[in-house]
């Protein structure tokens, strides 16, 4: 991999990670793109770590306030909030322990499953946006629901910001909280994931094909872009402008789909 393809690869992962175009969808259109031809795992963990950190800087009050409530040792609402956190993962933690080497098998990772995966995304894009915008709490069932939703996005270019929230809307959580909830659910398993694989890939053995270099480029493109996006998503749901997303995906869809057979 060379640097400029470390560069494009960063602002790909960072700008795709938050805005409702999925990340890893993306990222193989990238490399389809531009013939980039590695499944380097250390660069994984590079930018995956570089949006986590985004997150984490974007959200600092919002997670600060909350481990200071759950460390208080009783029942309020930062306590509460995470608990929605737990119980959403439940879903992704079961896809991801017992069930990801056969979803990624079933799927695959070609242009034709990035289409209508993407499709999909789109769908889920515009019937979110036709509901009224909803004032509702957060609630065990919903988190619950919404982290389904999230476990379900580990197909490659279903987009898990895109379904999370759109699930969230469509429960009649207010936008604003869906919003944040979206970003916030997804740090402790992507947290865990990265060490996961950290242990088991570089700590096992792997040796690392990407130059140093290419590692900073990457890291540093993911987390200027992760920042941008992230702030930007936030605002976007606020005002119930994703229609535009929705028409993007449906059209980057098609064009997955069509590429496959036409070139």
């Amino acid at each position: 991999m060379t640097t400029w393809e470390a560069f494009i690869l960063g602002i790909i992962q960072g700008l795709a990670e938050f805005l409702p175009i999925s990340s890893s969808g993306h990222i193989i259109i990238g490399k389809e793109l531009f013939g980039i031809e590695t499944k380097d795992l250390s660069f994984e963990i590079v930018v995956h770590a570089a949006t986590v950190l985004s997150t984490i800087i974007v959200f600092r009050k919002d997670i600060l306030l909350l481990i200071k409530d759950f460390f208080a040792f009783k029942m309020n609402p930062g306590t509460k909030y995470v608990l929605y956190i737990l119980v959403s993962m439940i879903p992704v933690m079961i896809v991801g322990f017992f069930l990801k080497d056969y979803v990624e098998s079933l799927f695959g990772e070609g242009l034709v499953v990035v289409g209508v995966a993407l499709i999909c995304t789109s769908l889920l894009l515009y019937f979110s946006q036709r509901r009224a915008g909803g004032d509702k709490d957060l609630t065990y069932k919903s988190a619950f629901i919404i982290g389904i939703s999230q476990a379900i996005a580990v197909i490659p270019g279903l987009s898990r910001s895109g379904a999370t929230i759109s699930t969230g809307i469509m429960l009649g959580v207010s936008r604003e909280k869906v919003a944040g909830f979206s970003f916030l659910m997804v740090l402790i398993p992507v947290l865990g994931e990265t060490f996961l694989e950290l242990v088991g890939g570089n700590m096992g053995g792997s040796v690392s094909s990407t130059g140093a270099l290419q590692l900073g480029a990457g890291f540093l493109t993911a987390f200027i872009t992760g920042l941008i996006a992230c702030r930007a998503m936030i605002l976007l749901v606020k005002r119930a402008k994703l229609s535009g997303f929705a028409v993007y995906c449906a059209l980057a869809g098609l064009f997955c789909i069509l590429a496959k057979f036409i070139f």
